[in-house]
């Protein structure tokens, strides 16, 4: 619990430094505004339209009783929103790192020259390596976003569990996909891959979760993220000083 307690300690640093300082916010909600604007309307519209998009997928269970059809469809709707609501939070981030790869860069830059004194031999990555990197790490996370989608979705059937316990780890599972991506660019700035990135999360699972559930959940609320994501890009390059550097923050 310590360990957590920590990742939402360098949360709240990452808040204090962007709320602290309106060029580093602006920079970062510029491209968080785009992206929000484009994946909300989409999740506004599966929301909207589920109900008929699972009957129209169930048609065997228009001959069920009716309290076991909308228990039935109930489930399958919630197990689909979840799904997409953990896919579209991989693919935020992912798109936001896309399309404001400078701006990302340069708060992660800024954080690090402050709060670290510089990281010595930076890597300068630029917006083409950004792009890049972001959207090979973000098709590879997006993959496991799907694979852990469809084994929620399986789980949701499941009666109970599938409404109380399946959301929790899809929350669990979606924040970690989330550190994963907050964290890209501080390491790839110390010359570190997306392999070398995820063990040095995994060996301190609890603090990355600490600093990323409260992140994923933040970013539910709607034009939250336009603070939420420059926060946890100061937060993530803090986050990742400690795991790669040792700097006790």
């Amino acid at each position: 619990m310590r360990d957590f307690g920590t990742g939402i300690g360098l949360l709240g640093r990452g808040f204090r430094l962007v709320l602290g300082n309106g060029g580093l916010l602006v920079r970062g909600a510029l491209p968080a505004l785009v992206t929000s604007v484009v994946l909300f309307a989409a999740l506004v519209g599966l929301a909207l339209g589920i109900g008929d998009l699972v009957t129209w997928a169930t048609p065997f269970a228009d001959e069920w009783g009716e309290a076991w059809r909308g228990v039935f469809r109930t489930a399958l709707g919630a197990g689909v929103v979840i799904g997409a609501v953990a896919l579209m939070m991989v693919l935020f981030s992912a798109l936001t790192l896309i399309i404001g790869g400078p701006f990302y860069e340069s708060i992660a830059e800024e954080v690090e020259d402050r709060e670290l004194g510089g990281v010595p031999q930076a890597q300068r990555i630029g917006w083409g390596r950004s792009a890049w990197i972001g959207l090979r790490d973000g098709l590879r996370l997006a993959g496991l976003a799907i694979l852990f989608a469809v084994a929620l979705f399986a789980a949701g059937f499941i009666p109970v569990v599938g409404q109380t316990v399946v959301p929790v780890v899809a929350v669990f599972v979606g924040a970690w996909l989330l550190a994963v991506e907050m964290t890209a660019i501080p390491f790839v700035r110390r010359g570190r891959s997306l392999r070398e990135r995820r063990r040095a999360l995994g060996r301190r699972r609890a603090m990355a979760l600490g600093f990323a559930v409260p992140v994923y959940l933040l970013c539910l609320v709607p034009l939250l993220a336009l603070v939420v994501f420059p926060a946890a890009m100061a937060g993530g390059t803090l986050l990742a000083a400690r795991l790669t550097d040792g700097q006790d923050l």
